[in-house]
């Protein structure tokens, strides 16, 4: 059984279902459930500045980079990714991966997944410039590859 969500939204191929929003927690975490294709084009590593981040591996396994070190996480497996460490995911394997992420303060909600869906979902390349700002305005910083 699949939980009623309050909001889905679609970046990409990658899908967020919002279980509970800053609304709802007077500004305290945001949980969503977010579902990586194999091969979905995810965010680049990234580190949020004020907000803490905690995943939970319900079903398929999540390639996860947390500082310099990359896990394979699977069902029933949590990471903590504390605020300023970069971080990054992908699905490397031929099943979808479903995941359970809060964010703690609810600084980055459904706000920045819509806007962001508004550039990634135009159709074409995504205007990079945008997608940054994006980002920036909400706590979001990408980290260029080594």
């Amino acid at each position: 059984m699949f939980p009623a969500y309050k909001e889905k939204i679609s970046v990409g191929s990658l899908e967020i279902n919002f279980l509970l929003d800053g609304d709802d927690t007077d500004g305290t975490l945001v949980q969503f459930e977010f579902i990586v294709h194999p091969g979905a084009k995810v965010p680049a590593p990234h580190f949020h500045v004020g907000v803490d981040e905690t995943l939970y591996v319900l079903e398929g396994t999540a390639t996860q980079l947390v500082g310099d070190k990359t896990f394979e996480l699977h069902a029933g497996d949590t990471c903590f990714i504390k605020r300023g460490v970069v971080h990054g995911f992908h699905n490397q394997h031929d099943k979808p991966a479903r995941v359970l992420c809060t964010l703690s303060p609810a600084s980055i909600g459904p706000a920045y997944f819509r806007e962001m869906a508004e550039v990634i979902n135009a159709g074409g390349p995504p205007d990079m410039q945008k997608v940054l700002a994006i980002m920036h305005k909400h706590g979001l910083e990408a980290v260029k590859p080594a």
